[in-house]
C-alpha cells in the first residue's frame, strides 16, 4: 500500500490566498465586527422564509417547514460552544437558516389556519342570509361583509365562511344584525393579468369565499343577539361605524369623508376624484393610519397628561409624572389603533410607540432600529401574508429609512446655540418635514412603482403644507373630538378639524393638477424589487462603510424597470382583448366592458386609465396593425399574424393565415391543425388571463395561474383551489 503524502500546511496556502477565499474571509470579519447589528437581520431572515413559501409553484408538505426548523435548531445548538469560544461562523449560518425555516413554517401554519371553503362557481340569483360583520359606505352604494352565511342551492359544507355583497338599496345597518338579500355571488376573482394584484390570495387569508352584488332590496331579519352584542369584534365594528357616521355628518362633504378616514381608517366614502388627487400629490400616506397618526395621538395624550399633572405641585415634585403620562398614553394609543382598524401600518406604529413609552417608564432609549425589527417580527409572525402587501412594505421601508437616516445625522449634527430659539425651531421643523418627506418618499418609491406603477413628482411640495397642517391642527382636534364624543360635544372639535382637512384637500387637488404631477412607469419585475429591498436593508441596517454596497443593488433593481417590455397582447376570459399599437398605447376590444381589467392592463403598461383606444368595428386601425370584420380581427406585429376569432366561420381562413388563434369561445383542440397554438375559452377559464409577447424568434405566452402555481388560494376553471 502506498502511504498518503505527508500533511503540510503549505499545501493549503494557494487556497487561502485565492480571491474568493479572501473575499469570504473579509466578509466574515466584517459581519463579526458588527455583532451588535445582528438582531436587526432576524426579521429579514424570517421574511425570506415567508417569501420562499409564497414563491413555491406547489404547496409543500405540511411537515417540511417544521422539520427544517428543528434540524437547523439542532445544528445551531451543536455549534453553540464554538460560538461562545469565538468561532461562531457555522452557528450563525445554522441560526440564519433556522430563522428562514421558521418564517416558512409560520406561513404554512397561517395558511392551514385560515383555510375555509370557497365558492366553486357563480351562483345566483340566490337567497343569502348572514350576520353583518362589516359595513362600508361607498360613494354610490353600500357594501357589507356577512359571516356565517346560508346560501340557497349551496350545500352547507361548501358554503364560504364570509361573503361580501354590494347592496343597491339598504336600510341602516350595524354589525351584528342578520340580513337577508337576493344576490349573485362568484368566487373571488383572479388577477387581471400575470403579475397583477392577487385579490384571490388576499381573500383567502381574509376567509372571504365569495363576492357579488344584490339584485333586490336587503331586509333585516334579526337584530344583534346577546352573544353578538357581547362580541368584542362586532362591538368594535359598531363603534367604528358610529364614529365614522358622526364625523361625516358633522363635517359633511368630502372633508367629512377624509376626516373619518383619519379617525377610523374608513376611506370608502372618499370620492374617486379626490382619492386620485391625494395619491397623485403624494399625500396618500396621510390616510394610512401609521406612525404619524399613532405618534401624534400618543404624544398629545402624553403631553396633555403630563401638563395636567404638572399643575399639581405636590405630584410634580414628589412623583415621576413623566412615567405616569407614558403609562396613560399607552391605552389611549391602543384604543385609537383599534378604532382605526388595526391595519398593518397601524400595528407596526402601535408596537413601536408602545415600546417607546415603555422605554420612558424604565428609563431606556426608545427609538432605534432594534425596535423596528421586533415590531416587524411580531407582525410577520401573526400575519405572514402581510409581507406581500404594499402596506407592510411601504410602512416598514419608510420607518427603517427614517431611523437609519436619523442615526447618521445624529452623529454629525451641530446646534447653533447663538440663534434665536423660535427661528431655530421653526426652520428646524420645516427642514425636518422636508427631509423626512424626501427620505420616506425615496424609500417607498420602488414599492409604489411596483404596486401602483406611479410616482408623485411634487410630493415634497404638497407634504410641506399638508404634514404641518395634519400634525399641528387636524390631529390635535381629532384627539379632542374623541374625548368629547362621550358627552355629545364632538362638534366643537370636528368643525375646526374640517377646516384643516379642507386645506389638505385643496393642496391635493392643486398639486395633482400641475403638469407632470405623476410619473407613470411599467411594472417593476419582482426580482428588481427584491434587489432594491435587500440593497436598501444592507444600506440601512449596517453601520460601517461596507453598507454603501447596498446602493449598487438598489441601482440594479431600479434599472430593471428599463428592461421591462409590456405585453403585445392581453386577453381575459370575460372577452376583453387588448393589443399594443404602433405608438405604444393599448387598443381594446371594448371601452365599456371590463373597466377594472382594462385599467389594470393600462396601469401595468405605465399608461393613463383613459389612454386606451377602441378597436375598429370594420377596416384597419390607423397604424395598420389591426384589421377587423364581422367574423374577427387580425393583428400583425413583429412578423407575426394573430387571429382574434369572434365566429367559428373565420377558422377556415384564420387557421392557415395566422401563427396564433385566440378566442374567448371554446373551439376545441382540433379546431385548427395548420398553426402552432390555439388559446380558447377553456384555456382562459382554467388558466386565467393570458399575456403575449411577439418577438422575431417566436411567441412568449404567460398566464395568470401559470405564474401562481397550484396553491390553496388558486382557483382553476371556476373550481376549488388546489389543496
Amino acid at each position: 500500500m502506498v502511504p498518503p503524502p505527508p500533511s503540510n500546511a503549505n499545501d493549503f496556502k494557494p487556497i487561502a490566498e485565492a480571491p474568493a477565499f479572501r473575499a469570504l474571509r473579509w466578509f466574515g470579519l466584517a459581519v463579526a465586527n458588527e455583532r451588535e447589528r445582528w438582531a436587526l437581520w432576524v426579521p429579514v431572515a424570517f421574511g425570506v422564509g415567508i417569501a420562499l413559501y409564497f414563491a413555491l409553484p406547489d404547496e409543500p408538505p405540511w411537515w417540511l417547514g417544521a422539520t427544517l426548523t428543528a434540524l437547523a435548531a439542532l445544528l445551531a445548538a451543536a455549534r453553540w460552544r464554538r460560538f461562545v469560544e469565538g468561532d461562531g461562523a457555522w452557528f450563525v449560518a445554522w441560526l440564519a437558516l433556522g430563522l428562514v425555516a421558521a418564517g416558512f413554517t409560520a406561513a404554512q401554519v397561517r395558511t392551514a389556519q385560515v383555510s375555509a371553503p370557497v365558492l366553486a362557481a357563480r351562483v345566483g340569483p340566490a337567497t343569502v342570509t348572514g350576520r353583518v360583520a362589516e359595513v362600508e359606505t361607498l360613494p354610490e352604494a353600500t357594501r357589507v361583509t356577512l359571516d356565517k352565511p346560508r346560501l340557497t342551492r349551496v350545500a352547507p359544507h361548501q358554503t364560504p365562511e364570509r361573503v361580501r355583497v354590494r347592496l343597491r338599496a339598504a336600510p341602516p345597518l350595524v354589525p351584528g344584525q342578520w340580513l337577508n338579500v337576493r344576490a349573485v355571488l362568484s368566487p373571488p376573482p383572479a388577477p387581471a393579468a400575470p403579475g397583477a394584484y392577487d385579490f384571490q390570495r388576499a381573500a383567502f387569508f381574509q376567509r372571504l369565499g365569495a363576492v357579488g352584488f344584490a339584485v333586490g332590496p336587503a331586509e333585516i331579519v334579526a337584530e344583534p343577539a346577546d352573544d353578538a352584542a357581547g362580541s368584542f369584534a362586532l362591538a368594535l365594528q359598531r363603534l367604528r361605524q358610529t364614529i365614522t357616521a358622526t364625523v361625516r355628518d358633522t363635517i359633511g362633504g368630502s372633508a367629512g369623508a377624509v376626516a373619518a378616514a383619519l379617525m377610523t381608517g374608513d376611506r370608502a366614502a372618499i370620492p374617486k376624484d379626490l382619492m386620485d388627487a391625494i395619491r397623485d400629490s403624494g399625500l396618500a400616506h396621510l390616510l394610512a393610519i401609521s406612525g404619524l397618526h399613532i405618534g401624534l395621538v400618543a404624544g398629545i395624550l402624553f403631553i396633555g397628561v403630563r401638563g395636567l399633572l404638572a399643575l399639581i405641585p405636590p405630584l410634580a415634585l414628589r412623583h415621576p409624572i413623566k412615567k405616569w403620562a407614558a403609562v396613560a398614553a399607552i391605552p389611549g394609543a391602543a384604543a385609537y389603533a383599534l378604532i382605526a382598524g388595526a391595519t398593518v401600518p397601524t400595528q407596526r406604529a402601535f408596537l413601536m410607540i408602545g415600546l417607546v413609552l415603555i422605554a420612558v417608564v424604565v428609563d431606556r432609549r426608545g427609538i432605534s432600529l432594534r425596535l423596528v425589527a421586533w415590531a416587524a417580527l411580531v407582525v410577520l409572525a401573526l400575519q405572514p401574508e402581510s409581507l406581500l402587501g404594499p402596506s407592510f412594505q411601504m410602512s416598514f421601508a419608510a420607518v427603517v429609512a427614517l431611523i437609519a437616516g436619523w442615526e447618521v445625522m445624529s452623529a454629525r449634527r451641530r446646534f447653533d446655540e447663538t440663534s434665536a430659539f423660535w427661528r431655530r425651531g421653526m426652520f428646524r421643523y420645516l427642514g425636518g418635514v422636508a427631509l423626512t418627506t424626501l427620505i420616506a418618499g425615496t424609500a417607498t418609491a420602488p414599492f409604489a412603482l411596483y404596486h401602483f406603477n406611479r410616482y408623485a413628482m411634487y410630493g415634497l411640495v404638497a407634504n410641506m403644507i399638508a404634514v404641518p397642517a395634519t400634525a399641528l391642527w387636524i390631529m390635535p382636534w381629532a384627539v379632542v373630538a374623541f374625548l368629547l364624543m362621550p358627552f355629545g360635544l364632538e362638534g366643537f372639535a370636528l368643525v375646526p378639524m374640517g377646516w384643516g382637512v379642507d386645506l389638505v384637500n385643496a393642496v391635493a387637488r392643486v398639486v395633482a393638477g400641475w403638469p407632470g404631477a405623476v410619473a407613470l412607469l411599467p411594472a417593476m419585475p419582482t426580482w428588481g424589487l427584491a434587489l432594491v429591498t435587500l440593497g436598501g436593508l444592507w444600506l440601512c441596517l449596517w453601520r460601517r462603510r461596507w453598507r454603501l454596497a447596498g446602493l449598487g443593488a438598489v441601482a440594479v433593481g431600479m434599472v430593471s424597470i428599463a428592461l421591462v417590455r409590456p405585453p403585445d397582447m392581453l386577453v381575459d376570459a370575460s372577452g376583453l382583448v387588448a393589443v399594443r399599437t404602433g405608438d405604444g398605447t393599448l387598443a381594446v376590444s371594448s371601452v365599456r366592458a371590463g373597466r377594472f381589467t382594462r385599467e389594470t392592463w393600462l396601469r401595468q403598461a405605465g399608461l393613463e386609465a383613459d389612454a386606451a383606444e377602441a378597436w375598429p368595428r370594420a377596416g384597419a386601425s390607423a397604424d395598420r396593425r389591426l384589421s377587423c370584420d364581422a367574423l374577427g380581427c387580425l393583428y400583425r406585429a413583429h412578423g407575426h399574424t394573430i387571429a382574434v376569432v369572434r365566429d367559428r366561420a373565420a377558422l377556415i381562413e384564420d387557421c392557415w393565415a395566422a401563427r396564433l388563434v385566440v378566442s374567448t369561445a371554446t373551439l376545441g383542440r382540433q379546431a385548427c391543425t395548420g398553426i402552432a397554438r390555439v388559446i380558447d375559452g377553456r384555456d382562459l377559464r382554467r388558466h386565467g388571463a393570458h399575456a403575449f409577447w411577439f418577438m422575431p424568434e417566436g411567441v412568449r405566452i404567460e398566464s395568470v395561474n401559470e405564474n401562481r402555481g397550484r396553491r390553496p388560494w388558486v382557483l382553476r376553471g371556476g373550481g376549488r383551489g388546489q389543496r
